[in-house]
């Protein structure tokens, strides 16, 4: 695994993760939509600590040089 998220990306994705958790909280109130959000930001926080997108590796895309 090795990997392909720079760190511009990384933080990125953290802040969108956060905007996501936050939305979902307090505005849809973990409806539907809000626990679909809720899904994404965490895996988007996930792959944000670990530096690695699997997404990313499918289509042979990568942000790291």
């Amino acid at each position: 695994m090795t990997l392909n998220m720079a760190g511009w990306d990384r933080i990125v994705r953290l802040i969108v993760a956060v905007v996501f958790i936050l939305l979902s909280a307090f505005v849809l109130r973990f409806n539907t939509l809000g626990i679909i959000l809720t899904v994404v930001g965490v895996v988007f926080i996930l792959t944000s600590l670990i530096g690695w997108c699997p997404l990313y590796s499918l289509v042979g895309f990568r942000t790291k040089r």
